[in-house]
C-alpha cells in the first residue's frame, strides 16, 4: 500500500488513515459469518412401514381395478389402500409381462381432488394400459 508523507515544510498529512477502518470491517465480517446459522434443507418424508404380517399385494396378472367410494377412500381390487401403496402396486404391475390393464372406476360422489391424485400417481408411474370404467354413470350429469 502506498503511503504519502508530509512535505518538507512540516505540514501535517491530510489523508485519512483507512487501515483501522478496514481492520474493523474485516473483524465484523468474520463475526457475521461465524454467527449466521447454517442453513439446513430437510425434506420430511413419511415412509411406509413394512409390516411382516401383511399379505402380499393383491395383483391380478390380467386386469387390476382402482375404485373409490363417496368418502374418498381408494380401493385396489377391492382392498382399501392409500396413495403411496397404490403407487407401489402400480410399480409392481409394470414388472409383469405383459403389463396388466389398469381400470379406474371412481364413485360419482368422490371429490375430484381424490381422483386427480390417483390420475397423477398413474401418470408418474407411467402405466401404459390405463382406462376409465363406468363412464355411462356420468351421462346424465351434464
Amino acid at each position: 500500500m502506498a503511503m504519502s508523507a508530509g512535505t518538507a515544510e512540516g505540514e501535517p498529512m491530510m489523508d485519512i488513515n483507512t487501515t483501522p477502518l478496514i481492520d474493523v470491517m474485516l473483524v465484523l465480517l468474520i463475526m457475521f459469518i461465524i454467527t449466521i446459522p447454517i442453513q439446513t434443507h430437510a425434506v420430511k418424508l413419511d415412509l411406509p412401514v413394512n409390516q411382516p404380517n401383511q399379505a402380499p399385494p393383491p395383483i391380478d396378472p390380467v386386469k387390476n381395478s382402482i375404485t373409490t367410494n363417496a368418502a374418498g377412500q381408494i380401493f385396489w381390487n377391492g382392498t382399501p389402500t392409500d396413495i403411496v401403496t397404490l403407487r407401489q402396486y402400480i410399480d409392481l404391475t409394470k414388472n409383469i409381462s405383459p403389463e396388466p390393464e389398469l381400470h379406474l372406476q371412481p364413485d360419482p360422489n368422490t371429490r375430484y381432488e381424490v381422483v386427480d391424485n390417483i390420475l397423477a400417481t398413474v401418470k408418474k408411474a407411467q402405466a401404459e394400459k390405463f382406462g376409465f370404467v363406468g363412464n355411462e354413470a356420468y351421462s346424465t350429469a351434464f
